[in-house]
């Protein structure tokens, strides 16, 4: 597909939703209160929080874009916390504003785990296949955020249907996919042409964010991406897991917050006079995660549990497909009762 990029003003920015309305149910972001952690180095970095709330246009004056991602993870959408395994519901079609690169990232892991084997989850790729993903480029970051590291920028590049990056004056726009061109060919009246003025002024944008977010990333001491594999392997032995454990709750809060975590477990509930199979997100940080019928349990102490998360992470999916199962979105850390930092564990790792 040539590369066409266009610019969508501010004030066409409801005729978008309106034209999206007509084919999708529309997910936007919405500010939900400031809850964010504070920057342990003097950084005045913002701390709102956006989730992902069904578009009423009842409810809506102005379009505005979340400016970093939001509380909840892409995969909500994709694999429900609880649900009935019934092939003869239909999905609706839906699209998702706001969507960062961290998240269109870990739809990398999520599709090789439900698409990528001999069989594939029929449920997961119904979901993907109805969804139109419109994402944005990064403007400002949290204290937690730390893609940089992994050498995720903070903006898309692939694997978005359109994508919009923040101009001074609206909305520069770019089409990643074939269902993204029909909603800008329904649309050629709301849509121009981008100037070399206008793709330049993003270029710029882009440039600010990656120094500022380098600069804030630096201050944590992450090892660099390719060292990650060598230092969670090397590090199987070490004291911080014991030490980290002892103040985990086994909330599972990091699990389900997280962007690429997939696991889930498959139960019987009673719906009526009936029981119908169900599915349900799993957490590799609870008790029974790797029990067994016969009671055994592989992985029985908590400390044991934390590490296999790492393991899973950084070396596991590295080893299997080339890569990291961690996106920098920083959730984990953001949701975390215990205050337990995966950028600080893979600090003290490369120390040791």
């Amino acid at each position: 597909m040539e590369e066409v990029i266009y610019y969508l003003t501010q004030e066409n920015g409801l005729r978008f939703l309106n034209l999206l309305e007509k084919e999708y149910q529309i997910y936007l972001p919405q500010i939900i209160g400031e809850k964010g952690i504070f920057c342990d180095f003097g950084y005045d970095l913002p701390k709102t929080d956006f989730r992902l709330v069904k578009y009423a246009s009842s409810k809506i004056s102005d379009f505005t874009l979340n400016p970093y991602r939001s509380i909840e993870p892409l995969k909500i959408f994709y694999t429900l916390p609880k649900e009935k395994l019934n092939l003869l519901d239909k999905e609706e079609r839906i699209a998702i504003l706001g969507v960062k690169n961290c998240d269109l990232y870990s739809l990398k892991i999520q599709d090789y785990v439900f698409l990528g084997g001999e069989v594939t989850d029929p449920f997961y790729a119904q979901r993907r296949e109805n969804t139109l993903i419109v994402s944005g480029d990064c403007s400002a970051f949290k204290e937690v955020c730390f893609c940089l590291a992994l050498e995720i920028n903070p903006f898309p590049e692939e694997g978005f249907d359109i994508n919009f990056s923040f101009l001074d004056s609206g909305f520069l726009v770019e089409v990643g996919s074939e269902k993204g061109e029909k909603i800008i060919n329904d649309g050629k009246d709301i849509f121009s042409l981008a100037t070399t003025e206008q793709i330049s002024e993003r270029d710029k944008k882009r440039r600010e964010i990656v120094k500022n977010l380098n600069e804030h990333i630096k201050l944590h001491s992450i090892p660099p991406k390719n060292n990650l594999q060598k230092i969670v392997k090397d590090g199987f032995g070490s004291a911080i897991w014991k030490e980290e454990a002892l103040r985990c709750v086994e909330c599972g809060g990091c699990n389900f917050s997280c962007d690429t975590c997939h696991c889930f477990l498959l139960s019987e509930d009673r719906f009526g006079n009936a029981h119908e199979r169900v599915r349900l997100w799993d957490a590799c940080l609870y008790a029974n995660f790797a029990k067994v019928a016969g009671g055994a349990n592989p992985l029985r102490y908590r400390y044991q549990r934390l590490r296999n998360r790492y393991l899973k992470k950084f070396d596991f999916f590295p080893e299997n497909i080339g890569l990291i199962a961690c996106c920098g979105c920083g959730r984990c850390i953001e949701v975390c009762p215990a205050k337990i930092d995966i950028r600080k564990i893979l600090r003290e790792l490369s120390i040791e």
